[in-house]
């Protein structure tokens, strides 16, 4: 009869516990950092090309990337400079492509385009620089037959992930 009692006590403790602790609430709230209620658009400018690397067409690509991106996540709305609460200008400041895997021999199995780009993101509402940073990301792609097409695949993954690191860097880097 005791441990019925026992059994009783406990499961009614543990309700209490449940409902006390639905009652309250999770102290801890996971509200990620985002873009000032004061900004709602953005000017992303073509990006310039100091690179050297002489890929044809480098600027106006990953100026669109990072367009695209900024305009499917919504955050701020692409707009022209004249009119923008924001602008985020950017420069490639390198781009290398180099052996990532050497296999027996020292045989090239594997490439990595490197993409290294400085940005500088401003409010013009208050006139303010709010960060300025470079990002350097990379892609890697298969060496052998057709190495400029494959070098294409490379370049765009790396173009990918830096313009990725750009907006979070953006709307979540407070």
């Amino acid at each position: 009869m005791n441990r019925l009692r026992l059994f009783r006590s406990c499961g009614m403790s543990l309700c209490a516990a449940t409902v006390l602790f639905s009652l309250t609430g999770c102290p801890y709230t996971f509200t990620g950092a985002s873009v000032p209620k004061h900004l709602k658009t953005i000017a992303i400018p073509l990006v310039d090309d100091q690179s050297g690397f002489g890929e044809a067409g480098l600027r106006e690509r990953f100026t669109t990337e990072l367009t695209n991106l900024f305009i499917s996540d919504n955050s701020l709305e692409v707009t022209d400079r004249t009119t923008a609460d924001s602008i985020l200008e950017g420069v490639i400041t390198a781009v290398s492509d180099a052996p990532s895997v050497v296999g027996q021999g020292e045989s090239v199995s594997k490439r990595r385009v490197t993409i290294t780009v400085r940005f500088i993101y401003q409010d013009m509402k208050v006139r303010k620089k709010l960060w300025e940073k470079s990002f350097s990301q990379w892609g890697d792609y298969e060496s052998g037959g057709g190495l400029a097409s494959q070098r294409e695949t490379g370049l765009q993954e790396s173009i990918k992930k830096v313009t990725e690191d750009i907006l979070l860097e953006t709307v979540s880097g407070w």
